[in-house]
């Protein structure tokens, strides 16, 4: 178990360079050791403004894709002993204000993985600029995954994440996919695994700077969501094995 206390906050980024230094402006002095940003072959000034902006920078030689990106943030975060670990979009959709609430909640053991809940009701979000398309998908969504995985999260499709190292030395999330179905992927590991999953309200942010996937995207992501439930459900019932649920010390 690492004793060593240290907060790391990762941020997954592509053309970023508008909403950057907002984001990170939000967040309390002190709330983390140290804030990676791992830049995705951007096209714009991303990297020159987080280097300027002090944080500590990694850059791809090529666009890997949104879950490659954060397997690099989760390699670079255990590589520097974290305990806990906070992944914040650098778009602005998510409050970064949150984050010490976050890392306390997590430090307490209250629960191993905590979410952003951007719906708590269907005014808020849609005032906030939610595409009525993507409300009712992330609602369709989450309802089908608690009911399927016996969780009562309010969404399951937040960019704004807390994990205790624990969750990230077991869940064998490098097996994942490099595009967005790793997040669905890494939230059905955590299940399989045991771990506590818990969420916290957030005020809902779309806009024009924000990064978002079109409708064809965020088809294929909601398909390959219900395919990772199925593999849940085969994998526990031993009828075929996924590698997105074999244990990382087993394997090793």
């Amino acid at each position: 178990m690492n004793a060593s206390g240290k907060t790391i906050v990762v941020m997954p980024a592509y053309n970023a360079e508008t909403t950057l230094e907002k984001t990170l402006a939000d967040m309390p002095r002190g709330s983390a050791d140290e804030v990676i940003l791992v830049d995705d072959c951007s096209k714009d000034r991303t990297v020159e403004l987080a280097r300027r902006l002090g944080l500590t920078v990694i850059e791809h030689k090529k666009n890997l894709g949104y879950g490659a990106n954060q397997k690099t943030c989760y390699r670079e975060a255990m590589k520097r002993d974290a305990e806990i670990v906070i992944m914040i979009h650098p778009d602005y959709q998510y409050d970064s204000s949150l984050v010490p609430i976050m890392v306390e909640l997590l430090r307490r053991g209250h629960c191993n993985v905590l979410l952003g809940n951007r719906i708590r009701s269907r005014p808020e979000a849609l005032s906030g600029g939610m595409p009525l398309y993507k409300y009712l998908a992330n609602r369709a969504l989450t309802f089908v995954e608690n009911v399927w995985l016996g969780q009562n999260l309010g969404e399951f499709h937040s960019g704004l994440r807390g994990y205790h190292r624990k969750v990230l030395e077991t869940i064998p999330w490098e097996n994942n996919s490099d595009d967005f179905v790793f997040d669905s992927q890494f939230l059905v590991q955590a299940v399989h695994f045991g771990f506590q999953l818990g969420d916290i309200p957030v005020p809902v942010r779309y806009m024009k700077e924000a990064s978002s996937i079109n409708f064809k995207r965020s088809v294929t992501y909601g398909l390959r969501t219900l395919e990772t439930l199925l593999a849940f459900t085969l994998h526990r019932t031993g009828v075929s094995k996924s590698p997105l649920f074999l244990d990382q010390k087993a394997e090793t």
